[in-house]
């Protein structure tokens, strides 16, 4: 089961302004330890170091997770009820987030 399992064409998101250049920054830096990693499969090095890297990857990846959850709930979550949206439905999407956050 792919871990994309909805995508919304026709919904935009928030995120905060602090938060944005945040995301950047650390998804900047997944980039460059995913780089490192493939470099060091390259290269064959020994595979517990390879291991350890991916354990950073995996952990900065969980907190951009994080982030854009807590930034989900904060903004669009608390909007949508404010403007008279279904909170069983708000719900529902919270739940199936953090499932799948759960997943990573």
């Amino acid at each position: 089961m792919s871990l994309v399992a909805e995508v919304h064409p026709d919904l935009s998101g928030y995120i905060k302004a602090g938060n944005k250049a945040k995301l950047a920054e650390r998804l900047d830096r997944i980039e460059g330890q995913a780089r490192g990693i493939k470099r060091m499969v390259d290269r064959e090095a020994y595979c517990v170091d390879i291991l350890t890297q991916i354990a950073s990857l995996v952990a900065a990846s969980e907190r951009v997770a994080s982030i854009l959850l807590e930034d989900h709930m904060d903004h669009c979550v608390r909007e949508a009820l404010e403007n008279g949206e279904s909170a069983e439905e708000k719900i529902e999407e919270i739940k199936a987030a953090v499932e799948r956050f759960r997943r990573i």
